[in-house]
């Protein structure tokens, strides 16, 4: 009996972990196209796990919320701060300080 509590365990953590990186990959895409995008260059090419809870989604689904953050830059002198959001594997919002414009 104790075998199948450990086995459990062990799945759980794997399957919390497999998750945790999907996130991550998925957050990592979203802010490198983000940045394109927006002529931004994404700095040390990372997004690093913040926060992270349990909060239901519009369906009342319990889902892990996830928040990423990232440094950019516009001009390459200076670095700002920015933010990821993600429930599940949803995006919510990516935010970016207010940072220069290169003219």
């Amino acid at each position: 009996m104790v075998d199948l509590f450990f086995i459990g365990v062990l799945l759980l953590v794997a399957y919390y972990w497999s998750s945790s990186m999907k996130a991550r990959e998925i957050a990592f895409t979203a802010t490198v196209n983000h940045c394109r995008k927006m002529n931004l260059l994404l700095l040390d090419d990372y997004v690093a796990l913040n926060a992270q809870w349990l909060k239901k989604d519009e369906y009342g689904v319990t889902k892990v919320w996830r928040s990423f953050q990232f440094e950019f830059s516009s001009t390459g002198d200076e670095r700002y701060q920015g933010k990821i959001i993600m429930l599940g594997e949803k995006i919510l919002s990516i935010q970016l300080d207010p940072y220069r414009i290169q003219e």
